[in-house]
């Protein structure tokens, strides 16, 4: 079964330990992810993200120049397996493991859109309009609508010109780690799909990190997608970080989602190399063993078809 994956952090990851002085590489590392493993699991396709905190960053821009220049260096010593992808048709013609790069932080534009255009024209086909902090363009999760003051904490005014331009780019909108309001002004203020790369559904797990059942069928609505993410503090409220994250935990929220949504919308967004929970199935090399879960839990092969990669190739060919 073909994978598609929307969210890892592990060029991020693997530009920390360069930066520490340690030889680590794309092709073979200790990380959740590498080419390796990719290919044990018969992956299509990650998206790759530039992941940078602006709390310990001085120069995000550089940051993420930087990550993205690593992900080129590494995809170039294995071209053999790898290639970078900018269309849906580089996607289907290509007959390597496939990845698509991604930043999560818009932070790292600075509020000016020509940054925004450059980092399209080096290859960034996705972006997350906030990580945890406020920036330029929105305010993150956890902020909510201030009924003192009665000022939303949704998207700013750089924002929506933000979001009006990816769309144009064909830049593809992630509203994972925004606020609730930045997400219904996403909705209210866009035409195309976008995507929640990396949520999971808030009915089942309360943080602030998933989706309510309404954001559900408005992204559904919209035709877009979620990506169900592998954390375990965002898959159970018992769960603490220590914990480790169960498939059968992830299989459920695919399934409530699909319940509220539709199969249509339903993705994978691990976040490999993002999260630090111990994973039941360690790593991407055992991708497979949710294909067996989702079986076992009465998804059909159509469906499970669909999670795991249709829908993120329908995805792909409207937008990119």
């Amino acid at each position: 079964m073909k994978i598609v994956d929307f969210h890892c952090d592990t060029i991020s990851q693997l530009h920390d330990y360069k930066q520490n002085g340690e030889n680590i590489n794309l092709k073979e590392n200790k990380l959740h992810l590498d080419i390796a493993k990719m290919k044990k699991s018969d992956y299509m396709l990650q998206v790759f993200a530039s992941y940078v905190d602006l709390d310990v960053t001085k120069n995000p821009v550089e940051t993420c120049l930087s990550h993205i220049d690593l992900l080129y260096n590494e995809i170039e010593k294995n071209k053999d397996d790898i290639s970078l992808v900018y269309t849906y048709e580089d996607i289907i013609k290509n007959n390597k493991l496939s990845a698509l790069l991604s930043i999560e932080e818009g932070g790292v534009c600075k509020g000016n859109l020509s940054l925004l255009r450059n980092y399209y024209r080096l290859g960034v086909r996705m972006m997350t309009l906030t990580w945890n902090y406020e920036n330029e363009l929105a305010y993150p999760n956890g902020h909510f609508y201030d009924e003192k003051s009665q000022q939303r904490k949704g998207l700013k005014e750089k924002g929506f010109e933000f979001i009006h331009e990816m769309e144009r780019l064909g830049m593809i909108i992630d509203v994972s780690h925004l606020s609730d309001d930045g997400i219904y002004d996403v909705y209210n203020n866009t035409k195309k799909p976008f995507i929640a790369s990396h949520s999971n559904a808030r009915s089942l797990c309360s943080h602030d990190r998933n989706l309510t059942d309404d954001m559900i069928r408005k992204i559904a609505d919209r035709g877009g997608l979620i990506g169900a993410n592998f954390y375990s503090r965002f898959l159970n409220d018992e769960y603490s970080e220590n914990d480790a994250s169960k498939i059968k935990d992830i299989v459920e929220h695919m399934k409530y989602i699909a319940n509220i949504g539709g199969i249509d919308c339903v993705g994978i967004g691990s976040d490999f190399d993002g999260i630090d929970c111990p994973l039941e199935f360690e790593n991407a090399s055992n991708m497979q063993l949710i294909y067996h879960e989702m079986k076992k839990s009465g998804f059909s092969e159509s469906e499970i078809e669909k999670v795991f990669y249709k829908n993120a190739l329908r995805l792909f060919k409207e937008l990119l």
